[in-house]
């Protein structure tokens, strides 16, 4: 077995007792990185659970931004954690389970993240549609399949994922492989170029296909918006400043998430084919990887939190159905 130069993120160099400038800059990114993300979407799940133990009437887009920040945390601690330990020159001693369920669960978060967003994506779209539109038809159906649809997203991942189960394994294990690649606190076994690429098509084509459908569906509510806001316009034509609905607020919002969202991953995208291709990744490529994932789960709950009205009638239908029981509608 030949020796791995050992290059992941956080690690000293040999014969220094302190770590070096850049490892503490690392450190501190991924920490604060960390930090926020996890106060950020834990605040929201707060006010999430606030709001349903208090009567309010949810809709059914509460129930996909739950499993959101679900997924936004269980990302950002499987990956951050262990990234922000390497990079403080923390010993991370994981065995082949830790490495194989590390990987999996922050794989699987990666990919339920990306179906809730597009799953929220296609419900506001089609909640907003017209209503001589065909979409229109499906609002009371699509309602109805919004939890059977998250459960699908989810077990689906899990499968597309079980690769990662096979081919991790601990840093520090004796096991007999010809070839590793290093994480830094983990390995893989190298697989051939024509094996990697595959792996990479099979992984990337649910990601690429919720990609454009998240594409078309922030175009058809950019068409809804603009057509509104001539409306807007020609009702108001006195009225230079008009007050924007409740419907418009939330659609922005949502483009906005969507749209953060498609910038953020295509970036990580690219990182992520990168790694997959190269031999033995440098230390810094490892790092702004691992950081560039962590941008979404971080930021997220901070444009939902910031746009705090529409926030509010994504959330409930109105105060005045407080005393309501709670319950999933449409919208």
């Amino acid at each position: 077995m030949p020796h791995l130069a050992l290059q992941g993120p956080g690690l000293r160099q040999q014969g220094t007792g302190r770590m070096t400038a850049s490892e503490v800059v690392m450190g501190v990114i991924f920490l604060s990185q960390i930090v926020l993300g996890v106060l950020g979407n834990c605040s929201l799940l707060y006010r999430y659970l606030f709001l349903h133990f208090t009567g309010c009437r949810l809709r059914s887009t509460d129930l996909i931004l739950k499993h959101l920040i679900v997924a936004n945390l269980v990302t950002l601690l499987c990956r951050g954690v262990p990234e922000t330990m390497a990079a403080f020159s923390w010993q991370v001693c994981l065995s082949h389970a830790g490495c194989k369920l590390l990987f999996y669960l922050h794989r699987l978060s990666r990919g339920a993240s990306m179906g809730s967003t597009c799953l929220l994506s296609v419900s506001w779209a089609i909640t907003i549609s017209p209503r001589d539109s065909r979409p229109a038809e499906l609002k009371v159906k699509a309602a109805k399949y919004v939890g059977s649809s998250l459960c699908l997203i989810w077990v689906l991942c899990g499968l597309v994922n079980v690769i990662f189960l096979t081919h991790m394994t601990g840093k520090w294990s004796k096991k007999n492989h010809t070839s590793l690649k290093d994480f830094g606190y983990c390995t893989s076994v190298r697989q051939d170029k024509t094996t990697e690429s595959l792996y990479t098509v099979l992984l990337s084509v649910p990601e690429v296909s919720c990609l454009g459908l998240m594409l078309w569906t922030s175009s058809s509510m950019v068409s809804v918006l603009y057509r509104h806001r001539q409306q807007m316009r020609h009702i108001h034509r006195t009225n230079v400043t008009p007050r924007s609905s409740p419907e418009s607020r939330a659609t922005k919002t949502i483009l906005l998430l969507v749209s953060t969202y498609i910038c953020f991953y295509a970036l990580s995208c690219i990182f992520q084919v990168w790694l997959s291709l190269t031999y033995n990744p440098h230390w810094l490529l490892l790092n702004t990887s691992a950081i560039v994932a962590g941008l979404f789960p971080a930021v997220s709950p901070f444009l939902l939190l910031s746009r705090d009205s529409s926030v509010s009638r994504l959330s409930v239908a109105f105060i005045r159905n407080r005393k309501a029981p709670a319950h999933v509608t449409n919208g």
